[in-house]
């Protein structure tokens, strides 16, 4: 495991990946990651999780995000909206989910990009078909998180965002 902050300053969106599978008890620590994500209401927590390895699968989701075919593996979170507590928030609840499942990848020394998908409607119901949702009134395909070890040159590393100018004290 690696040190907490380590983890926070080192994750990057990793767009390549080695041709090397990924081990189920790796997938369901990234998935147990996401679920302990805050949420709107406790026990209404939105998510689920279309866990995709079919390389068929990865390619059709690939043509509506090109970033998704090479991965290994691909996560779809999707929003089930008739569990949610709050109807008009699942974003921010699917959002805090995704971004623990990323934290977790590096974590567990893996590589993760966000392809994002909501709001898009047309592409969120693109995704969905693909997935087997074919109405996205209740069902909402929010992002899909790819996963692998990163490419020689593409590994999780330290860049320094900080800038202070963009913090404001009380008021802007």
């Amino acid at each position: 495991m690696v040190e907490f902050e380590e983890v926070i300053n080192t994750r990057r969106s990793i767009r390549q990946y080695q041709d090397k599978d990924i081990d189920d008890e790796l997938i369901l620590k990234i998935l147990r990651s996401g679920m302990q994500a805050p949420g709107s209401r406790f026990g209404a927590e939105p998510w689920e999780f279309v866990v995709v390895k079919n390389k068929e699968t990865l390619r059709k989701l690939g043509e509506i995000k090109p970033r998704v075919s090479d991965a290994p593996v691909a996560i779809v979170l999707v929003a089930n909206i008739e569990r949610a507590f709050y109807k008009t928030v699942w974003q921010q609840d699917m959002g805090a989910a995704a971004e623990n499942m990323l934290l977790e990848a590096v974590n567990l020394g893996l590589g993760g990009l966000w392809n994002g998908v909501a709001p898009d409607e047309e592409r969120m119901a693109k995704i969905g078909d693909i997935i087997g949702i074919h109405d996205i009134e209740d069902l909402k395909p929010y992002c899909i998180i790819t996963l692998g070890y990163p490419a020689d040159g593409f590994e999780n590393k330290f860049m320094d965002k900080f800038d202070e100018s963009r913090i404001h004290y009380e008021r802007y």
